[in-house]
């Protein structure tokens, strides 16, 4: 039916005066009605195949749901019978639901997977006793027929090899669900709650799953059918895999309870919906070749197939019961099965926390091999490794997808060949329904050669010797500990177990931690971060570990100390001059003098102070949108909204603050940037001129919480000149920016060509190790015994010194103020290589690595994407790479690596963010 025809139907049914645009539909026909207003509903004109009963049933169905308060397409005008091409149909206008479908390829972040459960669940609860002679149909979508339909509708699949497997794998589903058959209650169900057909409210650029349309498919059947449909259109979506359904599952779960049987069949019912998909599609191709909507659908649903049989149905369906509160017992082998003598055995740890994988060790190929053979050679009768364990030997860097990392049995290598009498693992049987299994397929097993020994349950799938550990728990319900059988302990399979919950319950709630669901990470690496799991990140945000996660050259720094002496800075010792000498030779003159502390917020604290006793007044100047500690004076001179959303109302009287000078999005934009200057020292002489001339302004010299951004040139030289001119002092905040991280310039203050009174430093330098600085003049730093005298116990500590004298060497010997600069700029380039692709980008910030990505939801109005920036960066953590929002309007991403990041790792960023802006969040 064309557009033409739909207006004129629509005008002479229903009396609307409208426009009319197709929409696609495999069996109906619709159109999108627009009037004078917008949206005025959708035209539906159903297949003559479908009877007004079933017509009634479906109306009566979508009013139930929008009763149990989800938005549904529920009819407004008609039915009534209208002529088509050989005969007659039925004709109505639904709702119109604003706010769009999950339809098409794009990523579905576990969010709006969850809520697709949630509002299933909802549907499903809903049309619970929902009875209608419509719903009397057979239908080719009603799982109870899929093994039917599948072997009737194969032929028309016209790839032989994607038919024998679709076949096959109907099959095999088809046994699972049908002993449990008679246990899975029956209901009226909507049939189609599908990324298709779930509409979303859209707020902050995000989208939530609230309402549901096309009651086409609306019959009678198994009510965990239901859920089964919606899931199965999860797959076909950017990035998504079987464990990319979870979510669904357990929020569909906690609104419509599923029963153990229906837990036992969900995943083979999936399986069974991806073949029907298939199947039909194929079959619907042949009867109506020229639908674009038919032939567009073919790709989706055999990547719908494709990812349901991708990992065995026994795999998913114990990750299903195990989230559904199913969950199942370990297996174990049968007590007193016979087992073997190994002699003196080596167990070897592998897993993240483990000595074994210090200094990268776990980087090099062989490392288990290596350490067998060195165990051999000191004695051991046979090393083998731990059933379970995540093993980081396993893993690799720069991943989008997490690698196989769990161990499903354990590597074996034994002294001397196997064979009567010494390790003769051929004539052991676990028995309680299991198998062994061995990698080595000769008689004997080799002596000083890796063999894989593995227990599985009896014609379960073929276990791989390591699986995701997404999956591991799937995989490990197949698999039993060979150790007993080997005369060792069972092992313990690690587990988070309720950390998150402990932490929470034992550290104040005000002390966040990144991300919602974080990973637990426990072992770094340069610029990488491995979770227990031995998933391996990118850590993009960690400007604390400025040379590097575990640099074995401080750690062997720090530990030599530790042995040595480990005191307070009133003992005399060399390290405390020596780092005091180094750090102000790094800055120019006069600045010479160096107090030691122990963080950025005592540093900013005791710089306040310094003024405060110089000067004889009280008063600072402080830039809004600024972030500078903690303690009392370094709080009250911090303006950032994001870390106190009452900063601006809270502030002390003493403080007073100037515009952010924001060139890109604030007062002052481009060209007009030099006006914040004029403004700032307006405030100084306005405050002189009321006799409270400024002690000190504080600013970064190069702008950090606000996301990387550059001062207008000039801006620090106007306003130190006039608060200098007033008698007050300028303060330089380098505690993110300095030692190098800008690329050209060691410190912030050097870009803009300015020498301030005070310095203060700390993150970068002690790598992570509780370490900051105050450097000043000498004439400054005299006129604090004026206030008294300062002393931190563990401020300038030999360990603390030695600490950062080690990350000075590295940050020299290994030029990375030159790689900050080289990596840095070429990062910056394939940032703006994407901002020139996508609209959501509205500027790239920063130097060096110290970049801020800005994005934007308008580049005109420049209205921050907030939530969108959140929503990326927990889909840039799924392809492994450690990010953050920051400014006041958190739509920044902070990129503050450690400053050893290389191209690769540069390239590794910059391809995520761009397949997350290409696929969605």
């Amino acid at each position: 039916m064309s557009a033409e025809e739909a207006v004129g139907l629509a005008a002479s049914s229903f009396g609307m005066k409208v426009s009319a645009f197709p929409l696609g539909s495999q069996q109906d026909c619709n159109f999108l009605l627009e009037g004078d207003g917008g949206p005025a509903g959708v035209l539906k004109i159903a297949n003559p195949a479908f009877s007004r009963t079933e017509i009634e049933a479906q109306d009566a169905a979508a009013e139930l749901v929008a009763a149990a308060g989800l938005r549904a397409g529920i009819a407004t005008h008609g039915p009534v019978v209208v002529p088509v091409a050989g005969g007659s149909a039925l004709v109505r206008v639904l709702r119109y639901l604003p706010g769009g479908t999950l339809t098409g390829a794009g990523y579905l972040a576990p969010r709006v997977v969850a809520e697709l459960g949630a509002v299933t669940g909802r549907v499903s609860r809903a049309l619970d006793g929902f009875d209608h002679p419509g719903l009397e149909r057979v239908l080719q979508w009603d799982l109870r027929h899929a093994d039917r339909l599948v072997r009737v509708l194969a032929e028309h699949v016209r790839d032989p090899g994607l038919r024998h497997r679709v076949t096959h794998a109907a099959d095999r589903a088809w046994r699972s669900v049908e002993p449990l058959a008679r246990e899975l209650p029956v209901q009226a169900i909507h049939g189609d709650v599908t990324d298709d057909n779930v509409v979303c409210s859209v707020s902050g650029g995000l989208r939530t799953p609230d309402g549901v349309i096309d009651f086409g498919d609306l019959t009678s059947s198994w009510a965990v059918g239901e859920l089964a449909v919606a899931i199965t259109s999860v797959l076909r979506h950017a990035g998504a895999e079987p464990c990319s359904v979870l979510p669904a599952v357990r929020a569909f779960h906690a609104v419509r309870p599923l029963s153990a049987a229906e837990a036992a069949v969900l995943w083979p019912l999936v399986v069974l919906r991806a073949a029907v998909l298939v199947v039909s599609g194929e079959q619907q191709a042949v009867l109506d070749g020229g639908n674009e909507y038919v032939n567009g659908a073919l790709e989706h649903e055999r990547a719908c197939f494709e990812a349901a049989v991708s990992v065995p149905a026994e795999v998913m369906t114990t990750l299903i019961t195990n989230g559904v509160s199913f969950p199942r017992p370990p297996l174990c082998v049968s007590p007193g099965t016979a087992g073997v003598d190994l002699g003196r055995c080596v167990v070897l740890d592998l897993s993240v926390p483990s000595d074994a994988v210090d200094e990268g060790a776990w980087l090099t190929p062989g490392l288990a091999d290596r350490l067998a053979l060195a165990a051999l050679d000191g004695g051991a009768d046979a090393v083998v490794t731990r059933y379970g364990e995540a093993r980081l030997d396993a893993s690799r860097v720069l991943a989008e997808v997490s690698p196989a990392t769990v161990a499903t049995g354990i590597d074996l290598w034994l002294a001397r060949p196997s064979g009567p009498g010494h390790a003769d693992l051929r004539i052991v049987r676990p028995g309680g329904g299991l198998e062994l299994t061995l990698s080595h397929p000769g008689p004997r097993l080799p002596a000083r050669a890796r063999v894989h020994v593995g227990v599985r349950v009896a014609g379960a799938p073929e276990v791989p010797p390591l699986v995701r550990p997404e999956y591991a728990a799937g995989w490990l319900a197949l698999t039993a500990d060979p150790g007993p059988l080997l005369g060792l302990p069972v092992s313990a399979v690690a587990g988070d177990g309720d950390l998150l919950a402990r932490r929470a319950a034992a550290f104040a709630d005000v002390q966040e931690h990144y991300y919602a669901d974080p990973p637990r990470i426990e072992r770094g690496w340069r610029q990488h971060l491995a979770g227990v799991d031995g998933r391996v990140y990118l850590d993009m945000v960690n400007n604390v570990a400025a040379i590097g996660h575990a640099h074995p050259r401080l750690e062997a720094a720090v530990a030599r100390q530790l042995r040595r002496l480990n005191t307070n800075s009133r003992f005399h010792y060399a390290a405390v001059a020596e780092f005091a000498e180094r750090l102000a030779s790094l800055l120019p003159a006069p600045l010479d003098t160096v107090f030691l502390v122990n963080s950025g917020s005592e540093a900013v604290d005791l710089a306040l102070r310094l003024a405060f006793v110089t000067t004889g007044r009280q008063d600072v100047v402080a830039v809004r949108e600024a972030y500078h500690g903690w303690t009392y004076a370094s709080d009250a001179v911090s303006t950032s909204t994001a870390d106190n959303p009452e900063a601006l109302t809270t502030r002390p009287g003493w403080v007073h603050t100037v515009d952010a000078p924001n060139a890109y999005r604030g007062r002052y934009r481009g060209d007009l940037a030099s006006r914040y200057a004029v403004d700032a020292v307006a405030l100084v002489d306005s405050l002189a001129a009321a006799g409270r001339p400024p002690a000190a302004f504080l600013a970064e010299p190069f702008y950090g919480n606000a996301g990387g951004m550059a001062l207008p040139d000039g801006y620090l030289a106007a306003v130190y000149a006039e608060v200098r001119r007033h008698g007050g002092l300028a303060i330089a905040d380098e505690i993110q920016v300095g030692y190098g991280r800008l690329g050209h310039w060691f410190w912030g203050f050097e870009q803009q060509g300015v020498v301030p009174d005070v310095v203060t430093v700390a993150k970068a330098m002690g790598n992570g190790h509780p370490l900051g600085a105050v450097i000043t003049s000498r004439s400054v730093a005299s006129r604090y015994r004026d206030a008294g005298y300062f002393f931190s116990s563990t401020g300038g500590s030999p360990v603390s010194c030695v600490a950062g004298l080690a990350v000075l060497d590295v940050i020299e010997s290994e030029g990375l103020q030159a790689n900050a600069l080289s990596v840095g700029t070429y990062l910056k380039e394939r940032l703006e290589e994407l901002a020139g692709r996508h609209a959501l980008i509205g500027a790239v910030h920063g130097a060096g690595l110290y970049l801020g990505v800005e994005f934007v939801r308008d580049r005109g109005t420049l209205e921050p994407a907030a939530e969108e920036t959140m929503a990326i960066c927990d889909r840039l953590l799924e392809l492994g790479v450690i990010m953050q929002p920051t400014s006041d309007r958190m739509c920044v991403l902070k990129i503050k690596p450690p400053l050893c990041l290389d191209v690769a790792g540069a390239d590794f960023f910059a391809d995520a963010l761009d397949r997350v802006l290409t696929e969605g969040w």
